[in-house]
């Protein structure tokens, strides 16, 4: 018997492993608290920093102008949402080992911007590269219908 942890469906780092991240939704306004579930991210890394960026983002919205570390935390654990990449131990990036600091120490743009590093926005080298250039040589007439003479006094 292996002393690793148990595999739970997805296959290890390196491997083909697809990581996902949780968003918990902290009111208990839904009825699992999983307010839905991130997917694909390139690696763990990838994943982590999503998860940290989400939660900083949301104790940003928690927070109102004068309110002290302390009402930024009671807003955030009332309202918020937390994030936890799942399936991934104790390399996963946990919100309770930076609350205390984010509630204390605003966030810069930067750093709450999870939207940025979202894998549903992410897109291929093939989708950069745009359409396959074609060799046309018609297109040379075509060139000069489409400039324009400018004329400066």
């Amino acid at each position: 018997m292996s002393d690793e942890p148990e595999n739970t469906g997805t296959e290890t780092a390196g491997q083909g492993q697809s990581w996902n991240v949780r968003i918990i939704d902290l009111s208990g306004a839904s009825e699992d608290d999983t307010v839905e579930v991130v997917k694909d991210f390139m690696d763990l890394m990838h994943a982590n920093a999503y998860a940290r960026a989400y939660v900083r983002d949301s104790i940003e919205r928690c927070r109102v102008p004068g309110a002290t570390s302390k009402e930024v935390l009671e807003s955030w654990f009332a309202f918020g949402e937390n994030a936890e990449v799942v399936d991934a131990g104790d390399d996963g990036w946990k919100s309770s080992t930076e609350l205390e600091d984010f509630a204390a120490n605003p966030a810069t743009d930067m750093e709450r911007d999870w939207r940025a590093i979202d894998p549903r926005r992410l897109v291929d080298d093939g989708e950069i590269a745009g359409p396959p250039d074609v060799d046309d040589e018609d297109d040379d007439d075509d060139d000069d219908e489409d400039t324009h003479e400018v004329i400066r006094h």
